[in-house]
């Protein structure tokens, strides 16, 4: 990276941080102003001004994810992005990295599950350079054998690498046993086999089909005029051709009804990571932030009820949370931790505890009022930079979400109460009906959690892939 833009970051982060306190106790949380232009070839565009800072961050949404991948061709979405820095039309992958390390500029591109997510960073003085970098890349990728074969390679052999470390696959194979057949169940990332089976000839049809100007979302955020900037848009992206790309009917994916286990034989293991859970919610949810609040208390945060009862009370973990991973329909809801393997059931039993406790009791009205400062104080170093700024605005955007997202943010928060919470864990944090999957010993800790679940599937991790009822 560019030493200029390095301190030009470590400045500005420093007196961030020592102004959030001043700006969250004088004013109210409020996104900055922001237009929104559709232009002719169907590009949507989001123009945030934010001065002070001479750098321009540029956030793309292509609205074709891991949910697009041909079913057998997982991780396709996410190997096509990989490949749009490795070289273009009339650039090699030396080339580009070259040109972006001479401005001092950043691009980066990655698959998740609704979307490709495209980013870029520059300085002011190089916004020209910075934008025909950008286009080039997006608009012309060269897809070269070699680059597709090499990447390829280091993605199957990531892949391999990971399941050495089980919670780097955990979350894989949860969704995939979770999800089954729908499309939020195939690995984003791909696996061994699916990885294996893709050809230049199916990226290439990928990016045809997928990227369009009418499928995306282009937020650019900082230091420059709305007009001139839309002008250089216009310019540098002006020219992608508008066509029409037909997105994937996704339907919500049904939550799973009574208690199924999928263990995971890793037997070299000495700890077992286990996640369990259910369909949780979608990114618009009407009841998403009371969500927030009670979860931060049950699972979110290092002094959480989950937390506390497993590393801090008993020690059976270095730690536990839980989370929801929500996305355009509902996605994952989460409880995580890990233990050895002769805790296993204990520390299983705890979490179940915690959770019927919850439900049980709810939350006081004292535990409100601390979730409530602690989202409001973790909130805004998140919507500080033109970077953080300029992916907020897009993902919005993607979502159908408005600004009274950021501008209300506060408002609904004090809005939860006691009645409201005990509303949502009935509703959102499921206790009877829960979908078990464990990576341990087998032959250790098999016996002993046969008592979560009827249904019980098995597996090694070293056979290929994640879950085949993914498939």
């Amino acid at each position: 990276m560019n030493r200029g833009i390095k301190a030009l970051r470590f400045v500005v982060n420093a007196v961030l941080m020592l102004g959030i306190a001043w700006t969250c106790s004088a004013q109210a949380l409020k996104l900055p102003p922001h237009e929104k232009i559709v232009l002719k070839n169907g590009l949507t565009l989001l123009l945030m001004e934010k001065h002070g800072v001479p750098i321009v961050n540029v956030a793309a949404i292509v609205k074709g994810g891991a949910v697009a991948d041909p079913t057998g061709q997982e991780g396709l979405a996410s190997v096509t992005a990989g490949l749009l820095r490795k070289g273009t039309v009339k650039r090699s992958a030396q080339q580009f990295a070259a040109d972006l390390d001479f401005i001092g500029g950043e691009f980066s591109a990655d698959a998740s599950a609704d979307y490709t997510a495209i980013s870029s960073e520059f300085l002011e003085k190089d916004v020209d350079q910075g934008l025909e970098l950008f286009s080039d890349a997006v608009l012309h990728p060269a897809f070269a054998q070699a680059e597709v074969e090499k990447l390829l390679a280091q993605e199957i052999d990531g892949i391999k690498a990971a399941k050495d470390e089980a919670q780097s696959v955990a979350l894989n194979y949860y969704y995939g046993y979770l999800f089954s057949k729908h499309p939020y169940g195939r690995p984003g990332g791909g696996d061994e086999l699916s990885l294996a089976r893709i050809k230049r000839d199916a990226i290439a049809k990928f990016y045809e089909t997928n990227y369009s100007p009418g499928n995306t979302i282009l937020a650019v955020a900082g230091e420059f005029n709305a007009a001139e900037m839309r002008a250089k848009i216009e310019q540098a992206l002006g020219s992608w051709t508008a066509k029409a790309s037909a997105l994937p009917a996704i339907p919500a994916p049904p939550p799973v009804k009574g208690k199924k286990l999928l263990l995971v034989d890793k037997p070299d293991s000495t700890q077992t990571f286990f996640v369990f859970g259910n369909v949780g919610i979608a990114e618009n949810d009407p009841d998403r932030v009371a969500i927030r609040v009670v979860n931060t208390i049950f699972g979110g945060r290092f002094t959480s009820e989950l937390n506390e009862a497993l590393r801090v009370e008993s020690g059976l973990t270095y730690g536990a949370q839980s989370f929801f991973d929500s996305r355009k329909e509902p996605g994952a809801f989460a409880i995580y931790s890990f233990t050895k393997n002769e805790s296993t059931v204990q520390a299983i039993d705890l979490a179940l505890q915690v959770l019927a406790k919850v439900h049980k009791d709810g939350v006081t009205a004292e535990q409100l009022a601390s979730a409530r400062a602690y989202i409001k104080g973790q909130f805004p170093p998140s919507i500080e930079t033109s970077e953080q700024l300029a992916k907020r605005i897009a993902a919005n955007e993607f979502y159908g979400l408005g600004d009274d997202e950021i501008n209300q943010l506060e408002a609904r928060i004090d809005a939860v109460t006691p009645e409201i919470a005990k509303q949502v864990i009935a509703k959102h944090f499921p206790e009877d009906n829960l979908v078990f999957m464990l990576i341990g010993k087998a032959s250790e800790i098999g016996p002993g959690v046969r008592k979560y679940a009827a249904q019980q599937d098995t597996r090694k991790i070293s056979d290929p892939g994640f879950w085949q009822g993914a498939k």
